[in-house]
């Protein structure tokens, strides 16, 4: 003997299923949006931290960078992701040893090739303004970076890197 329930339907709680899974999308949709962005990534520019392939995480709403930082910025309508290494106030000079930095040559342990002036760029020394960064490449001799299109206002970056995933050769 089957005992029905008054007012059970399988329609009804198919439907109250369907709306759970619409929210539960919807809010997905809301923190990738607004909190949260992927970029797929197709420029060596940061080999070999990032490499063309890598699909990149990034938090939009922390623009506090540091030196050391990630970042994805635009530059003609492409998406990269750049290494912070000055902030506002810093002075940044490229020179015959290499990057240096109020006064200070950098020691770049991970960074394997020499950072060099570009003669189509910018002029240095440079001292970076109030919510201005410069950024860097890791692959010096072929990034477009600061050396390119001088110092990168902070309100123009998309959001600081905070996770890598390696699809390459998975």
């Amino acid at each position: 003997m089957t005992v029905k329930t008054p007012g059970y339907s399988l329609l009804r709680e198919f439907g109250s299923l369907a709306i759970k899974i619409f929210l539960i999308i919807g809010a997905i949709l809301l923190i990738f949006t607004l909190v949260y962005g992927l970029h797929y990534n197709v420029e060596p520019g940061m080999h070999p931290a990032i490499k063309d392939g890598d699909m990149v995480m990034y938090y939009r709403w922390d623009k506090n960078y540091k030196a050391g930082d990630l970042i994805l910025v635009t530059f003609q309508g492409q998406k990269q992701v750049r290494r912070v290494i000055a902030v506002a106030g810093d002075t940044v000079d490229i020179t015959e040893e290499g990057l240096v930095i109020n006064g200070a040559l950098q020691q770049e342990p991970e960074i394997s090739q020499k950072t060099e002036r570009y003669e189509e760029g910018i002029h240095f020394p440079i001292t970076l303004g109030e919510n201005e960064v410069f950024v860097l490449g890791d692959a010096r001799e072929n990034a477009t970076d600061s050396r390119i299109y001088g110092p990168v206002n902070i309100g123009d970056t998309q959001g600081k890197v905070i996770s890598v995933l390696r699809r390459r050769n998975l």
